[in-house]
């Protein structure tokens, strides 16, 4: 496939997409859309900023706008599940934009805000619902949603959902989904606990792999900087100072190490912007949306604030503290280098931080450059992980009641014994599906 035309897409998807300039697709976008369109479950491996939310917004879009249905109370046709609460925005702007022509509605659900207008939403009436766990599971509880009439699932970013703790809670939901359904499984890694997942919520699925074995940062530069942990906040302010240093995010553990840094900064001249799952919702839009407007140029965060934040022309990311999973690395640094611009890493690693630099390097495959002014530190044992990221995008006033133990496949709502194939049978021409838009 070379151009979205080929797709064969609803004409009100169609105009939208041209409407965005949207021509090519993405590899991931080529090798899911089409199966994903015949309603075949799908298991895809794809990092960030691939596009992988086109490539299974549009086959919902096109599934649910070709037929005209209303939406109902508390009942979505189409989920998607996210693990936090910024990527659920960007996902529900992209069903907006992708559908802003198709009478479907998109409902947000997430933690960190009041839900009474969440709940209006879902009482409204929604087609497609894309939610992080912990505020789903709450209005579940509640009765504002049932999923009894879901026909779509989608589980986005996977790897990150155990990251975080969410795994009882996905099964949890997972348990109540029709066994009638498609789902659609996203991840950017492929560890053993996520293949066991997919095995559950998956039937037959196509497999999507545009991740190559090893894990590709060749078109970042990338430096390690030795040195003693009291040294980081020196370090990183000199590097702020260079001549071509642009917008910079900083990585940190720990959300308390993420607010000491920003006051650190601050107080040596330079504004900055901070997101951690501690800060309010509002609070982490304001800080996206300044740094996105220029007004300041250095964003500090965490792993999971940051995961799903897609912001062109970063010039720097620095590891002010290494990450504790290798993967993460990868994640990190793939803010910066977007769309074929160049992009530089810079990570400083202590004594205690040398075994996170080791997994690093075995994941990614390759020897990282060491700057020659800095001298490798003794080895000490590896931090203490009291203190640093827990489960986000949802409250926590169900939590004491999670079900803990690994569930049966047929408890996981997969013993279905048809597919939604058939369903998409009257649209298979392009002349019955404009007869039913027009």
């Amino acid at each position: 496939m070379k151009t979205f035309a080929e797709l064969n897409l609803l004409p009100p998807l169609e105009r939208a997409l041209k409407e965005q300039n949207y021509k090519i697709p993405t590899p991931i976008q080529a090798k899911t859309i089409p199966p994903a369109l015949e309603g075949k479950d799908i298991l895809g491996c794809a990092q960030t900023g691939t596009g992988k939310t086109a490539a299974f917004a549009l086959p919902i879009l096109d599934f649910l706008g070709g037929d005209m249905r209303k939406a109902r109370s508390g009942r979505p046709q189409a989920l998607v599940l996210a693990p936090t609460r910024e990527l659920a925005i960007q996902i529900g702007d992209s069903m907006r934009v992708y559908g802003k022509h198709l009478k479907l509605r998109t409902a947000l659900v997430f933690g960190g805000v009041n839900q009474n207008k969440q709940v209006r939403e879902m009482q409204r009436g929604a087609h497609i619902l894309v939610a992080t766990p912990g505020r789903l599971l709450d209005l579940m509880q509640q009765g504002h949603i049932q999923l009894d009439e879901l026909e779509v699932f989608v589980l986005d970013e996977a790897d990150r959902m155990l990251d975080m703790g969410f795994l009882p809670d996905i099964k949890r939901v997972i348990s109540k989904l029709p066994s009638d359904r498609q789902s659609l499984f996203f991840s950017a890694t492929m560890p053993p606990k996520i293949v066991e997942l997919a095995s559950q919520l998956l039937s037959s699925p196509f497999r999507v792999d545009v991740t190559p074995k090893k894990t590709s940062v060749k078109k970042i530069k990338q430096k390690i900087v030795y040195c003693e942990r009291s040294e980081k906040v020196g370090l990183l302010h000199k590097l702020l100072r260079g001549e071509d240093v642009g917008r910079v995010i900083v990585f940190t553990r720990t959300k308390r190490g993420a607010n000491t840094l920003a006051k650190k900064t601050e107080k040596a001249g330079v504004p900055v912007a901070v997101i951690h799952g501690n800060k309010s919702q509002a609070a982490r839009q304001k800080a996206l949306k300044a740094f996105r407007a220029k007004k300041v140029r250095v964003l500090v965060a965490t792993d999971v604030a940051a995961r799903g934040i897609d912001i062109d022309n970063v010039t720097h990311v620095v590891n002010y503290d290494l990450p504790n999973e290798p993967e993460s690395y990868v994640h990190r640094i793939g803010r910066t280098g977007r769309a074929g611009a160049e992009g530089i890493a810079v990570s400083f690693c202590s004594g205690e931080e040398l075994d996170y630099l080791d997994d690093i390097e075995k994941l990614i495959g390759i020897k990282i450059e060491r700057d020659p002014n800095s001298v490798k530190p003794a080895w000490k044992p590896k931090p203490k992980q009291g203190g640093g990221q827990r489960r986000g995008g949802g409250s926590t006033s169900r939590r004491k009641g999670n079900q803990k133990g690994k569930r049966s496949k047929s408890s996981l709502g997969n013993s279905r014994s048809s597919k939604r194939g058939p369903k998409r049978g009257k649209r298979n021409t392009k002349e019955n599906r404009r007869s039913v838009v027009a």
